[in-house]
């Protein structure tokens, strides 16, 4: 299965603005202006800003103004003049803190965005602040433990329906949540102590009527799965794991060239039960649920039950037989970066990182990965090879199928 192209260059409206090295340095000049301005200009400057730091990447140009900046935003953010200056404004430290490279943002920033979360008014401002607040935690200086708190105050918000936040029954606001606590898990190398009862408060809501809702649960289900699998080390013993057939041991997409795979714990108590309900969730055909979002579930949620089956298996496994090889297709899931690159996705980390990457940089993710974005590269430290005419045949034959998935992110502007 191909995704297609996240990002092609030629999709970049951007691209051709030669002079946006000025255009920033005028925009972040009315940012810091505050004096002279007025919600409406700072919407406006606001909006500028995320244009020209999504689609290019920024870290020289903001260097060494990166906390003055840091302070305009909060201020917007904390005065809440106006739903849409406050969006911007949290959209703008997102992505000056994916830019910047600079550990000393988070601490400026987690006890606003906290607040916000829990006071604002609106409940577009705390979603918004929830994807703000896990992309500063990643990228901004936040320790084991801070990452760890964060993960806690997430998943009291989806355990809740939102309800902790005063968002109560917010699809969004609690997607939010659970796509940052995902995020946050990849991180973390041992999730034993946490597994059992995130996996629970995931399975409760499995039965959201929401589709987002349900499929990021899912998604984290699978992670956590994953999770409890990890490489075998040099001096274990073989003999120590069970017998499993050749092809199932192995990381590297059923080829089985890749470290082998050794369960460590287990995610949690009943598999069979969570197994069942995610049987029911792929095979899901009440009349209430749209046509799109009826394939959507199937799709999503079939590739989530054979992780959960065997954890081993990444996202989109295939175990059709390879009639050249006589094992497994595997993981088969690519994404085509710009013109040349393609990415293979063969586990939940790399697509719940890639996910939270296009979250914030859309369009522009192509232009910061090839560019060199520190924090691109280290969130992602994926192999990416060339792009070949078999890889566009049949990203070609697969097109058809897209709408009707939920693995291409959807754009949303920034001018908005």
């Amino acid at each position: 299965m191909s995704i297609g192209s996240l990002d092609d260059l030629t999709d970049n409206p951007d691209l051709d603005n030669h002079d946006w090295v000025e255009e920033l340095g005028d925009v972040i000049q009315d940012i810091l202006d505050r004096k002279r301005s007025s919600n409406l200009s700072r919407e406006e400057a606001y909006a500028a800003f995320c244009r020209l730091a999504k689609y290019h990447y920024v870290e020289e140009q903001i260097r060494g103004r990166v906390l003055d900046l840091v302070a305009a935003f909060n201020r917007s953010i904390k005065f809440e003049t106006s739903v849409r200056e406050t969006t911007l404004a949290l959209r703008a430290v997102e992505l000056l803190a994916i830019s910047a490279y600079d550990n000393t943002i988070y601490e400026h920033v987690e006890p606003l965005l906290t607040r916000t979360v829990r006071d604002s008014t609106s409940n577009t401002v705390k979603a918004a602040a929830i994807h703000c607040l896990g992309v500063c935690t990643i990228h901004a200086g936040a320790s084991e433990d801070g990452i760890l708190d964060q993960m806690t105050f997430f998943l009291d918000i989806a355990a809740s329906d939102g309800q902790s936040i005063g968002a109560g029954d917010d699809a969004a606001s609690v997607v939010a949540a659970l796509q940052e606590w995902g995020v946050l898990a990849t991180y973390i190398d041992d999730l034993e102590g946490e597994s059992e009862d995130a996996v629970q408060i995931f399975m409760d809501q499995l039965n959201s009527g929401d589709s987002a809702v349900q499929i990021a649960a899912g998604e984290n289900i699978a992670l956590l799965y994953e999770k409890s699998y990890t490489p075998q080390e040099d001096d274990e013993d073989e003999e120590d794991e069970e017998e499993e057939s050749e092809e199932e041991t192995f990381l590297s997409g059923g080829r089985g060239n890749g470290p082998k795979l050794i369960k460590r714990y287990n995610a949690y108590h009943n598999t069979h039960e969570l197994e069942q309900q995610l049987h029911s969730l792929a095979k899901v055909h009440s009349k209430r649920i749209s046509k799109r979002d009826k394939k959507s579930l199937h799709s999503n949620f079939a590739s989530i039950l054979t992780t959960v089956e065997n954890p081993r298996r990444g996202p989109m496994y295939n175990t059709a037989i390879d009639q050249d090889t006589n094992r497994h297709y595997g993981s088969k899931l690519t994404v085509k970066i710009g013109r040349q690159g393609v990415m293979n996705i063969d586990r939940w980390w790399k697509w719940t990182r890639l996910s939270s990457l296009r979250r914030t940089l859309q369009g522009g993710f192509a232009a910061h990965y090839y560019q060199g974005n520190r924090a691109v590269l280290e969130s992602l430290p994926v192999i990416m090879r060339m792009d070949t005419p078999s890889d566009r045949g049949y990203a070609k034959r697969t097109a058809k199928h897209r709408d009707s998935r939920r693995w291409a992110v959807h754009e949303a502007s920034d001018e908005d």
